[in-house]
């Protein structure tokens, strides 16, 4: 009986195992790009906020008193050297300048007079005929009536000057700037202040003034690069420094750079823009921005670990610099021989085996 019981017994034993479930299969690696961290030139850079300003800016003033009566143009045109701008009421003028002509003409007349007289007392003194004081009284009332013909000669002269004044032209070609005054609005040319027409800025000869702060000035010199930024951070031009000024600024103690700004960039005169100027450019070691998280504040990226016979998923906080295009530079955490995970984060965690494929190529390397 015991020997029936003990073979029972291994029977049933036997029957369990063999209904047993099999154990689960190993998880399938997952596919995922990687990229090197790779080294890239990274600059040191600084920004600072900027004003673009016009090398060639009038301020148009009246140099007559008067009425507005013709306003040709509206703020934001291009004009031409010389172009007229608007009007000042010039019948008060013009009846000058008529009465100016009117005395010349009466001028002219007696000079003409005096002219023909000189000749002829001339003839007649040579002849005989009139006494020497004649012909020197002719000839003195001739010299004055010409001195009297220059002088409002000259004066018709410079009232018509005085008239060009109130035809207001473009001193150069350039956008015309707001126009605060209106038509029939009185305007002086001396007052407190003065009346103020319009401006006139040449587009093509912007330059954006940058105060640079006094503990970078033995670093600063012409020709570093600088990228002029809109408030978002895009890059609206490229120039360099093109002037640097002898002298800090005493009230800021900063020391002002000039940067020319290319025709045809998408600036203004007395836009407000931010300057990043380059001083140097290191090589860094650098990831993808598609290789990095966030969580919880911290940035973490995924490297490839060799586990058993394959690779898995290895989370590695790191301490990352200011992105560069589509890449970071990285200040802490990595080593140059490690291989970062640049897609399919969403599905992998800590330890997940992984299958490598070479991702696309980031930033040129630095030789």
């Amino acid at each position: 009986m015991g020997l029936v019981a003990l073979s029972t017994a291994f029977l049933a034993v036997t029957g369990c195992r063999s209904n047993a479930a099999p154990p689960p299969p190993a998880p399938q690696a997952m596919p995922v790009m990687v990229a090197p961290v790779s080294l890239s030139s990274v600059p040191t850079a600084d920004t600072y906020v900027a004003t673009i300003k016009s090398r060639r800016s009038a301020t148009i003033s009246p140099q007559v008193d008067g009425n507005i009566t013709k306003i040709f143009v509206v703020s934001g045109q291009s004009v031409k050297a010389g172009q007229e701008l608007m009007q000042i009421d010039p019948l008060k003028q013009t009846a000058a300048v008529e009465q100016q002509a009117g005395t010349q003409a009466q001028a002219n007349a007696s000079y003409q007079f005096n002219k023909a007289e000189v000749d002829r007392q001339k003839r007649l003194f040579e002849a005989g005929i009139t006494s020497r004081q004649a012909y020197d009284t002719a000839v003195q009332q001739f010299e004055s009536s010409k001195a009297a013909y220059d002088a409002t000669a000259a004066g018709t002269a410079t009232q018509k000057r005085q008239l060009a004044y109130y035809q207001i032209r473009a001193p150069f070609a350039g956008i015309v700037g707001d126009i605060p005054v209106h038509v029939g609005d009185y305007v002086t040319q001396a007052g407190a202040p003065a009346s103020m027409l319009t401006t006139v800025d040449d587009p093509a000869g912007l330059e954006a003034y940058i105060y640079v702060p006094t503990e970078r000035l033995s670093q600063v010199k012409v020709g570093l690069p600088v990228e002029i930024l809109d408030s978002a951070g895009n890059i609206l031009t490229k120039s360099v420094i093109s002037f640097v000024s002898p002298q800090v600024e005493n009230g800021i103690q900063g020391l002002l750079v000039k940067a020319e700004i290319a025709s045809g960039s998408k600036v203004r005169t007395q836009q407000v823009v931010n300057a990043r100027v380059t001083w140097s450019s290191t090589p860094k070691p650098t990831v993808p921005v598609l290789a990095v998280t966030q969580i919880g504040g911290q940035s973490f990226v995924y490297v490839t670990k060799a586990a058993g016979q394959g690779l898995v998923a290895h989370q590695v906080p790191v301490t990352l610099g200011d992105t560069l295009g589509n890449i970071y530079p990285v200040l802490g955490g990595l080593q140059p021989s490690d291989q970062v995970i640049v897609s399919g984060l969403q599905f992998i965690g800590e330890g997940a085996p992984v299958k490598p494929m070479q991702g696309p190529p980031q930033a040129t390397k630095v030789q």
